[in-house]
């Protein structure tokens, strides 16, 4: 039995892609973006070869547009690949702009996992 779905990449605000197994909506073998804003999978409608041009030569600012702020660059510079900013207010919260949040840098799996468990808790499923 494939898995529901399989990572395929994060990013620096611990947003998840992921190629669709069966476990999300839409077609099998799309790729979907797990929005750390909403803490939803959105159907990106796109293959695994467009995500990788999208990756490298789309319009990520486009993409991006809200989650960034002023210094961004500059903070994510030195980041591992293995890490992401944990955002307090968290994103899916109501607050102030990115720009006005607590950003620190936290494993991604554990970003992974708190966003996960808090989907569960926010939609009643044990």
């Amino acid at each position: 039995m494939p898995p529901p779905f399989l990572l395929i990449a994060d990013d620096i605000l611990g947003g998840f892609f992921a190629i669709d197994g069966g476990g999300l909506t839409g077609a099998r073998g799309k790729v979907h973006y797990f929005a750390p804003d909403s803490l939803d999978w959105q159907n990106l409608d796109s293959s695994y070869s467009d995500f990788i041009g999208f990756a490298l030569s789309g319009d990520l600012e486009r993409f991006y547009r809200d989650s960034r702020w002023p210094t961004w660059r500059e903070e994510i510079a030195g980041l591992p690949g293995d890490r992401a900013l944990s955002v307090y207010p968290f994103l899916w919260a109501d607050g102030p702009a990115v720009a006005e949040r607590s950003r620190r840098p936290v494993p991604i799996a554990e970003l992974w996992n708190l966003q996960q468990d808090t989907r569960r808790q926010m939609r009643g499923a044990g």
